[in-house]
């Protein structure tokens, strides 16, 4: 919470005053499909890192929908799994169509 949370609260908040006197920017959050879906990859930390991710998509839109009349955009890119050593174990389990959805090809 303290990294995917927190840190994108304190880099917004901190983003905003320099974008309203330069007119308008950008803000463009990393969340993850965990953010959007329930996901269950069996290691115990699927809860709180879905809460973290998923508290970053709605930072965002409510970024986007606060600041918008500003000129100030605010995005979230939420990407899927992708197979990696360190992913490998929990996409390798059997979780049907679920996790072929959810795994980047």
């Amino acid at each position: 919470m303290a990294v995917n949370s927190k840190g994108v609260f304190l880099g917004t908040r901190t983003a905003i005053p320099a974008m309203r006197a330069a007119g308008g920017g950008s803000i463009i959050n990393i969340s993850s499909i965990a953010g959007i879906v329930a996901i269950a990859p069996g290691n115990g930390r699927a809860a709180a890192y879905a809460a973290s991710k998923g508290s970053v998509r709605l930072l965002t839109k409510s970024t986007a929908v606060q600041y918008g009349t500003e000129g100030i955009r605010c995005n979230s890119v939420h990407p899927g799994f992708i197979e990696t050593p360190m992913t490998e174990p929990f996409l390798s389990q059997p979780g049907g169509r679920e996790w072929e959805l959810l795994k980047a090809h």
